[in-house]
């Protein structure tokens, strides 16, 4: 797995042009069945992924709180969601609460969350490859190829199964 992840920036890094091109033809004009495709490629990587021997995602980046993930997280920790504000997150420049520093607080040494029934949202959806309307979240299916090799796996197998 450390291979994998030493190579997939690099790796990432020389499709981007190939997948800026692709994104743009798939938002102008997505087939009738993309949705089903990416439910089923989605589900064909994730048999063969065990997130645990990566984690990268946790790793290497921080996920969006919302007022949601952040009530039930704090009732999780007995705490008054300000308390839990104050003492995990901060606001990014987009002027949302994120972790104040990666990788995440919540993750072990064994790469197990130790808030994985109560995470929030974002990591609960991470890497997005399974969302109804994919084409529209190209901009961040671009950044998570280079953070996920499970969705770098997905995007190289649409691009094969999509005409060009």
């Amino acid at each position: 797995m450390k291979n994998i992840l030493n190579q997939l920036p690099q790796k990432a890094k020389e499709a981007e042009a190939e997948n800026k091109k692709f994104f743009a033809k798939l938002k102008k004009k997505p087939p009738k069945h993309l949705d089903t495709l990416m439910q089923e490629l989605h589900e064909e990587e994730f048999e063969k992924t065990d997130c645990l021997t990566c984690a990268n995602c946790c790793k290497t980046t921080g996920p969006l709180f919302t007022d949601k993930d952040i009530e039930r997280i704090a009732k999780h920790f007995r705490m008054k969601p300000q308390q839990f504000i104050e003492s995990y997150l901060r606001i990014d420049e987009d002027k949302d609460y994120v972790l104040q520093s990666v990788p995440c607080t919540f993750l072990g040494a064994d790469n197990y969350c130790s808030i994985y029934d109560v995470r929030p949202k974002a990591c609960r959806e991470f890497p997005h490859t399974d969302r109804k309307k994919f084409q529209q979240i190209s901009n961040l299916t671009m950044k998570n190829v280079a953070i996920c090799p499970a969705a770098f796996n997905i995007v190289e197998e649409m691009k094969k199964r999509l005409p060009k």
